[in-house]
């Protein structure tokens, strides 16, 4: 009983500091975001595939490198209004950057658009917004590839720390963005 016990302890001290160490590192890891590449090594569009968790950097109509990702906590259909946890659907831009995020680094989508907007008003609702593509929260990284078991965002695009700073630097503000459900 006496080995029993000592183990589970051991597992529990080994644990508590392995998410410390975690933590600090990811704060330390995160400093400052990544140069951008050249021209010639940056996306010209994104696409985003629901069905399937995909995201797909592409260039000149070709995919440079794909993603598996989560999504917002209820993702099924087109984002309607604030807190339904859905991730939108049509064509946006990547409007702006946030290296400061609580969730490593983020990608704003430009989320409502014109139509968006209308469509929520229409039905006297707030569309929402701050929709963005982002790593995971501060002091989670550890999690890694553990959270595409699922859907979690309130609408996002999430993909691992790693990922993202490959992202941030092959992504330019003002790179159009297409979401859709299936193709």
């Amino acid at each position: 009983m006496r080995r029993i016990i000592y183990s589970l302890v051991s597992l529990v001290v080994l644990a508590v500091m392995a998410i410390g160490y975690t933590a600090v590192m990811a704060r330390i890891g995160s400093g400052m975001p990544p140069p951008m590449l050249s021209a010639d090594q940056q996306a010209d569009e994104i696409l985003v595939i629901k069905s399937t968790r995909e995201m797909h950097l592409l260039r000149n109509g070709e995919t440079l490198r794909s993603y598996e990702i989560s999504l917002g906590a209820a993702p099924a259909g087109h984002k309607l209004n604030e807190g339904d946890e859905r991730t939108p659907e049509g064509q946006y831009t990547i409007d702006w950057r946030n290296p400061s995020s609580v969730a490593h680094l983020s990608l704003h989508i430009s989320y409502p658009n014109a139509v968006d907007k209308a469509a929520a008003s229409d039905q006297n609702l707030d569309p929402g917004g701050n929709i963005m593509i982002h790593g995971l929260p501060n002091g989670w990284g550890f999690l890694q590839r553990l959270h595409l078991a699922w859907d979690w965002t309130n609408g996002c695009i999430a993909v691992t720390n790693a990922q993202m700073r490959h992202i941030w630097s092959r992504v330019p503000n003002n790179t159009p963005i297409t979401i859709v459900d299936s193709i």
